[in-house]
C-alpha cells in the first residue's frame, strides 16, 4: 500500500509571484518617469536653443539655459520735422535781429530768407527764417521768445519716420535692380539687347537719383528745425471779429462803392482826355484849313461833251405872258 503524501501549501509560491510582479511594475514606472522627464527637459531646452540662436550649445556645461541674457529691445529712431513761427514786439528790430542771428549761428544753424520793411512812421518790421539743429531747437526757441513781448507763437511737429524707412527700403531695392541691369549688360552679346538694357538702366538710374534726392530732403528737414521769426517795433493790430452787417454797414459799403466808381471814372476820363483833345484839334484843322483848299468836283460830262443845262427863256416886256394849255382852252 502506498502511503499518502502530505499536501503542499501554495502560499510561498504565490507570495514569490506577487513580489516579482511588483518589482517589474516598479521598474517600468521608474523607466517611464525617467523617459518622460528626459523628454520634458529636451522639450524645454530645444525652444530655448532655437530662441537664443544656438547660444546655449556653445555655453560649457549646459549653463546657457540658466544664465539667459535679457537684452533690451532696440526702438526705431524717430524722424520728426519741427517748425515754429514767432511774432515778437521789440524796441529795436535791428538789434533783436542781430541777437537772433548770433544765437542761431552759435547753435550751429544758419539764417535763411530775410525781409525788412519800414512803415510811414519809420518803424521797422523784419521777417527772417532760421534753421537750427533739432538738439538746440528748444533752447533757441526759448531765447527768441524772451527777446521782447511775445505776440504770437505756433509750433508743429510732423513724424515722417514711415517715409524715411520707405525711402531707404526703396533705395536699397533700386540699387540692387541697377546692379542686376549692369550685370545683364556685361553678359549681353546682341546689340538690340544692349540698347534695351541701356534704356532700362537709364530709367532705373533716374528713379534712384530721385529717391536719393528725396532722402536728402528728408534728412535736411529732420536734422534742422525751421523757425520763422517776425520782429516788429509796433504792436500788430488784430483783425476785428466779423459781425452780421446792418443798415449802416450796407450804407457805408454802398457809399464806398459809389466813391470808388467815381474815382475810376475820373481816372478813365483823365486817361482819355489827351486823346480827345488831339482828335478835336485834328478835326478843326481839317474843317478850317485842309477842306477849303481841296479842289471841287468837275460837272458831269458825256462822250459828246458837257451836258447842256436848261435855261429859262427870256420874256420881253410887250409880249403877254405865256399861257398854259388849260388857259388856252
Amino acid at each position: 500500500m502506498r502511503t499518502p503524501r502530505p499536501a503542499r501549501h501554495p502560499v510561498p509560491a504565490l507570495a514569490a509571484l506577487l513580489l516579482a510582479a511588483s518589482l517589474a511594475l516598479t521598474g517600468c514606472s521608474g523607466a517611464g518617469e525617467d523617459s518622460a522627464s528626459g523628454a520634458a527637459d529636451r522639450g524645454v531646452a530645444a525652444p530655448d536653443a532655437d530662441h537664443k540662436g544656438g547660444a546655449n550649445e556653445a555655453a560649457p556645461g549646459g549653463a546657457g539655459s540658466g544664465a539667459r541674457a535679457t537684452a533690451p529691445a532696440k526702438l526705431p529712431t524717430a524722424h520728426i520735422i519741427r517748425t515754429a513761427s514767432l511774432t515778437v514786439q521789440v524796441k529795436d528790430a535791428p538789434k533783436a535781429l542781430e541777437e537772433a542771428r548770433t544765437s542761431t549761428e552759435n547753435a550751429g544753424g544758419y539764417v535763411g530768407n530775410e525781409t525788412t520793411t519800414r512803415d510811414e512812421e519809420g518803424h521797422e518790421r523784419t521777417r527772417v527764417v532760421l534753421r537750427v539743429p533739432v538738439e538746440k531747437y528748444d533752447e533757441v526757441l526759448t531765447g527768441l521768445e524772451g527777446a521782447g513781448k511775445l505776440l504770437d507763437r505756433s509750433a508743429k511737429a510732423e513724424d515722417v519716420t514711415d517715409q524715411v524707412v520707405d525711402v531707404e527700403s526703396r533705395i536699397k531695392s533700386q540699387r540692387a535692380s541697377v546692379a542686376r541691369i549692369r550685370e545683364l549688360m556685361d553678359q549681353a552679346t546682341r546689340l538690340s539687347d544692349v540698347v534695351t538694357l541701356e534704356g532700362e538702366l537709364s530709367t532705373r538710374q533716374a528713379d534712384l537719383e530721385a529717391l536719393l534726392a528725396r532722402q536728402e530732403s528728408l534728412k535736411d528737414r529732420t536734422s534742422l528745425a525751421t523757425i520763422t521769426l517776425s520782429l516788429s517795433e509796433t504792436p500788430v493790430k488784430k483783425e476785428a471779429k466779423d459781425d452780421d452787417p446792418g443798415f449802416v454797414d450796407a450804407l457805408a459799403g454802398g457809399w464806398n462803392a459809389f466813391v470808388t466808381m467815381l474815382r475810376w471814372l475820373a481816372v478813365a476820363l483823365g486817361a482819355v482826355l489827351p486823346f480827345a483833345a488831339v482828335a478835336a484839334l485834328l478835326a478843326l484843322l481839317w474843317l478850317r484849313v485842309v477842306r477849303p483848299r481841296l479842289p471841287r468836283p468837275a460837272p458831269a460830262t458825256s462822250a459828246l461833251g458837257p451836258l447842256p443845262t436848261a435855261r429859262p427863256a427870256p420874256q420881253s416886256p410887250q409880249s403877254p405872258p405865256a399861257r398854259t394849255p388849260d388857259e388856252q382852252d
